[in-house]
This record gives structure tokens, C-alpha cells and sequence, in this order.
């Protein structure tokens, strides 16, 4: 089968979708979730082969190439399945809502686009892709209009800036050596200077950072969570930004050349330095920041913020187990961001619209599923054993320690305790506690919406107990970048520094679980009492505050909320306030009025005479 087959059935899908929803509302709905599966399986089918065509020559003279192999493979696939699931927990999300038929073709077309982007086998493809992708997204971040339209323009704005950065790169490749094919590029970039190699990468690093949300580019990100729809969330944060981690892959390992990029500069001001302690930042800054959220979905932003950096710690540092551990959790952090989204929207949808985490609490009586896929959807985002983040948290802080960056491994570590914090405060303040009386009546979320958490949940645990399962994967992409292959086997990795085999895990676990379910069974039955007969330190807990835990974190709050405001997204706005002022000065010299114009020429032409007068003179 044809590469372009897929493109075909994606962007005409999207397409289709729109106008068969002028038909028929439950046609479409089918045929959005249908078009999404037929994508994903026929992916699928594509595992472990290797294909390059092209599929357009009339683009100004430029091929247009499409290849795939284990890496591109490997990305398109996880952005397919992600994508799937969130047209399935739609159905029941957008229903309520305008613009339906609007909705389903947009985010089909942010599926399509993105797998454009990883079939693309040379720049321009790429950058046409990108650039579908930049503009549907915006599209859908502003679906909801008011506030969700600044959120857009302000990701739009961020956007266009990167993607005029890559633009130049693009251009002065192509004029340095006439081809932007990736395979050609490869070759020729070996042998160019380190000044001109640093040039392309810093230019290409700002739009893909930029779509990564790494710090210090990253502003655009938490408003657009905010008020995007929250199945578009879940895209937007488990694949999306990931678009940017996949071109940093592709520009280091198959472009530029790891050789290549390993000597870029030396010591503390190497590329590989700077990148990592860039990485370093962006878990610690956002991480401490998502602490003091009481909106859901702005928490989950800044945590995915926080989680790309631990992926671009383990990319750039360029040994075979960081590499690996950055390509697994990005895989991983696409199941478990995707996920929580889904959870929160299931929420969000149930008690129309709150998202406020001090306004929540007790829903674990109602939505017991959701309750569980968040609980399940938090360990794998903590780390916690048996679930997939801890083996891709292990790989990350174990290259970091045997590679004698401690620094770096704190930073990595530190990142983990504030996950925990901020983890807690979401998983209690919404399903524990007491439950708010005006959510008596509260019913379960929709099958629709059920199915996609549960069988991610599911996810989490099965590549948390078997992480070879994507780690050979993963060992096959690194042997085509002439990386080192690892060690592995179904239940972990093997190495002469230390091995992570999960079924011994698992086999504690379980031993140590049915110990702690006997003791309980044993021990004497609790009574169950009423939900305000509860007392926090020896004072009743009145009726309007559902938990005592509103306003946990009080105290750090006001400790630490002066040093971590966003002042990257300061400088932004000031920046943005200046040239706005600039420009209403401009517009008061030009004002479209001919007679002002007039006497500009004139005393421009005194100006002259002046001069003219002065130069005689003298």
C-alpha cells in the first residue's frame, strides 16, 4: 500500500467528515471515529517496513517525498491511536456544543497534518504539513471563542515566529546545497562548518521548541489548555507538542548526525550542555508553577511543560539508555497526559464546566472508572513502579548519574516531588473528600468517554509491567541513528550498570498487596458514619467547605509564588506592548491625511536645501 493512501484517507476523511454532517449528525459521528480507526490500523500494518515514494513533483520543482521506517513508524502510529481515542471521547463531549460538524473536521485534520509531517521525507513537505497543522490548531484552541480566541492568536503569533525561523533554515540549506531531502542533507552537513551547522540548528530549534513548549518558549501553552476543548486537549498535550520532540530526533540523529552534533561547542557552551540544562529548567520551573493551579486543566499544562523537559534531558544527551528513555517517555507521556485530559473533561462534563479544584471534591461515589483512570493516569505521571513512566523515569535518572551529572539528576529527582505534590492536590481535590451536595444527583460519565479511559488506564499497567513491548522498538530506532543497540527483553533491560527487571517488581508487589488484603480482612469491620460527622483539628468541618485539604498548599504558595511567576510570558507581553505602542506612534505620523503628507515632503525638502546651504559653507 501507498503511503499517500493515508495521507488521502485522512485529509479527504476531514473533509468528508464536514459535509456529511450537513446529512446527517450520526453519520458523521460514525465516520469521524471510522476514518480515525482506518488510519491507526492501516499504520498498523505498516510495522517493521521500510518505504520512500514520491508523491508530487509540481510543487515548484520540488519532489515531494513520503518514506517511513521504525522511527517515523513508531511516532505516526502513537499520534493515530491518541487521536483515535479522542474522536471516540467527543462523541459524547462536543454534543452539547456549536460548530460540530466544524469540530470533527479540524481535529481529523490536525491527525492528518501531523502524520504528514512524520511521513514527510524532505523540508518542504514538512514544512507544509507544519504549517496545516499550525492553523487547524489554532482553529481548534479557539473553538470555544472569547478568551479561547486570545489564547489562539497568542499560540498563532508563537507559531508563525518559529515557522519564519525554519522557513530561513530551509532557504539557506536549499541555497547551500540545493537539495532538502533528508537523506542527501545528511551527508552534506557532516562536512559543513560548526558556525553554519549551529546556524541551521538554533534556527530549526526555535519553531520546534517553540511547538515543544520548551522553557523559554513555552507562554503559549497553559491558555491554550485552558480553553480548548479538553478532547483537543488531549491531543494537544499527549501528541502535539510531541511534534516538536519528533523534528529535535529528526534534526539531531538523521540530519545533522549525532557524530555531528556531539561536537558543537565544548564543555558547559556544547549544544548537548546547553539543550539538557534547557531540559533541566523546564522541569523545574513549570513543575513548581503547576502547584499553585486551581484550574485542572491549567495544572495539567504546566505539568506537561514540566514533562517535556524530562524528554529533551534524555534526547540530547545522546547515549543509547537517554535516548531511550526520552523516545519512551514521549510514547508513555502521550498514554498518561491523554488520559488525565480525558478525566478531567469527564468531570468538566458531568458538572457542566468546573474545573476549579477548589469547587470539586468526593466524586469517587459517582464516577468510580474516572476516578480510577485518574488514579492510574497520576502514577504513571509520578513514576511510580508498575506503571510505564517509572521505567522511562529510571533510564533518564540512571544515565544522568553514571554519566556524572548530578546537578542535572537532582533537577530530574526535584521534578519528581513536585509531580507528587501537584498530583495529590488534583486526584484529592476532585474524587476525595466530601462530596458537594449540588453533586448528589451527579451520573457516570458516557460509555463513550468510560471506554477511552479505561483502555488507557490498561496501557499504562501493561507497558509498566512489560516495557519491552515499545522498548524493542525503540532499540530498533537506535540502531538506524548507529546508536549502541541495549539489552532488552519483555520485562525490562539488561546492562553491565544496572537492570530493571519488572517482573520481579511485579512479583513483590503482588506479594506484598495480598499480605496488606489479608491484614485488612482480619482486621476489625470500620462503621461507616455520616459525611459531615468529620473533624479537622478537633473543629467540625462546615457544610460549604467540602475538605479541609482547599488551600493545602497555602503556606508554600505564599512562599514561593513571588519567585515563580512567569516572567518569560512578562517579557513577552512587554515585549508585545512595545511594538504595539511603536506602531500607534507610526500610525500618528502616517495618518492618511494627504496634507500631512505634503508638509512632510516640504520639510523634508528644507532639510536638504539646509544641508545643501551648510556643505557650501563650509
Amino acid at each position: 500500500m501507498n503511503l499517500s493512501i493515508i495521507l488521502a484517507i485522512a485529509f479527504g476523511g476531514a473533509l468528508l467528515t464536514y459535509f456529511s454532517g450537513k446529512i446527517s449528525k450520526k453519520a458523521r459521528d460514525v465516520l469521524a471515529v471510522l476514518i480515525s480507526l482506518v488510519i491507526a490500523v492501516i499504520l498498523a500494518f505498516f510495522y517493521n517496513t521500510s518505504s520512500r515514494e514520491i508523491f508530487y513533483t509540481g510543487f515548484l520543482d520540488f519532489p515531494l517525498i513520503l518514506r517511513i521506517d521504525t522511527f517515523s513508524w513508531f511516532f505516526a502510529f502513537t499520534i493515530a491511536v491518541i487521536g483515535s481515542f479522542s474522536i471516540i471521547f467527543s462523541l459524547s463531549y462536543i454534543r452539547k456544543k456549536g460548530n460540530t460538524d466544524y469540530y470533527y473536521t479540524m481535529m481529523l485534520l490536525v491527525i492528518a497534518s501531523m502524520i504528514g509531517i512524520i511521513l514527510s521525507g524532505d523540508l518542504v513537505s514538512f514544512y507544509i504539513f507544519w504549517e496545516i497543522m499550525s492553523w487547524s490548531t489554532f482553529l481548534l484552541i479557539s473553538y470555544n471563542r472569547g478568551p479561547a480566541i486570545a489564547a489562539g492568536i497568542k499560540y498563532i503569533i508563537m507559531s508563525v515566529t518559529g515557522s519564519v525561523a525554519m522557513l530561513v533554515g530551509i532557504i539557506s540549506l536549499y541555497s547551500h546545497y540545493g537539495t532538502v531531502i533528508y537523506t542527501e542533507l545528511s551527508g552534506l552537513l557532516y562536512n559543513a562548518s560548526s558556525g553554519y551547522t549551529i546556524f541551521i540548528f538554533v534556527l530549526f530549534f526555535i519553531a520546534l521548541g517553540i511547538k515543544n513548549a520548551i522553557w523559554p518558549l513555552h507562554v503559549w501553552l497553559p491558555p491554550a489548555h485552558s480553553e480548548a476543548p479538553s478532547p483537543f486537549s488531549a491531543v494537544l498535550s499527549g501528541t502535539l507538542i510531541k511534534i516538536g520532540t519528533y523534528g529535535i530526533i529528526l534534526l539531531i540523529y538523521v540530519i545533522v548526525k549525532i557524530n555531528v552534533f556531539l561536537n558543537l561547542g565544548e564543555g558547559i557552551v556544547s549544544a548537548r550542555y546547553i539543550i539538557a540544562v534547557t531540559g533541566a529548567i523546564t522541569i523545574l520551573i513549570p513543575t513548581f508553577i503547576a502547584l499553585l493551579q486551581d484550574d485542572a486543566k491549567r495544572l495539567l499544562a504546566w505539568s506537561t511543560i514540566a514533562q517535556a523537559g524530562y524528554i529533551i534531558l534524555g534526547i540530547a544527551y545522546g547515549t543509547s539508555e537517554s535516548v531511550a528513555s526520552g523516545m519512551f517517555h514521549f510514547f508513555n507521556h502521550a498514554i498518561f497526559k491523554a488520559l488525565l485530559f480525558m478525566v478531567v473533561g469527564a468531570v468538566e462534563y458531568r458538572t457542566n464546566g468546573v474545573r476549579d479544584l477548589n469547587s470539586l471534591g468526593g466524586l469517587i461515589k459517582k464516577m468510580p472508572v474516572t476516578f480510577v483512570g485518574g488514579l492510574i493516569g497520576i502514577c504513571g505521571l509520578i513514576g511510580v513502579p508498575l506503571t510505564n513512566g517509572f521505567v522511562s523515569k529510571w533510564l533518564i535518572y540512571k544515565t544522568l548519574i553514571i554519566n556524572n551529572s548530578p546537578f542535572l539528576a537532582f533537577a530530574a529527582l526535584l521534578g519528581t516531588w513536585g509531580t507528587i505534590l501537584y498530583s495529590y492536590k488534583l486526584l484529592h481535590n476532585m474524587f476525595l473528600g466530601q462530596l458537594p451536595e449540588k453533586y448528589e444527583k451527579l451520573e457516570r460519565a458516557p460509555f463513550s468517554m468510560q471506554l477511552p479511559i479505561v483502555i488507557l488506564s490498561l496501557a499504562i499497567i501493561l507497558f509498566g509491567i512489560l516495557p519491552g513491548l515499545p522498548l524493542k522498538v525503540i532499540n530498533s530506532i537506535e540502531s538506524g541513528f548507529g546508536l549502541e543497540p541495549l539489552t532488552i527483553n519483555i520485562w525490562g533491560i539488561t546492562s553491565d550498570t544496572g537492570t530493571i527487571n519488572m517482573l520481579n517488581l511485579f512479583v513483590a508487589v503482588f506479594l506484598i498487596g495480598i499480605m496488606i488484603w489479608l491484614i485488612f480482612k482480619g482486621s476489625k469491620k470500620s462503621a461507616g458514619i455520616g459525611q459531615y460527622d468529620n473533624y479537622a483539628a478537633g473543629t467540625t468541618v462546615p457544610k460549604n467547605k467540602y475538605h479541609y485539604s482547599v488551600d493545602f498548599y497555602g503556606p508554600l504558595h505564599r512562599m514561593i509564588s513571588p519567585y515563580l511567576r512567569d516572567f518569560i510570558d512578562d517579557f513577552y507581553m512587554s515585549l508585545a506592548r512595545s511594538i504595539k505602542n511603536l506602531g500607534n506612534g507610526i500610525r500618528r505620523i502616517y495618518t492618511g491625511d494627504v496634507g500631512y503628507y505634503a508638509i512632510y515632503i516640504m520639510l523634508f525638502l528644507a532639510l536638504l536645501i539646509f544641508i545643501q546651504i551648510k556643505w557650501k559653507l563650509w
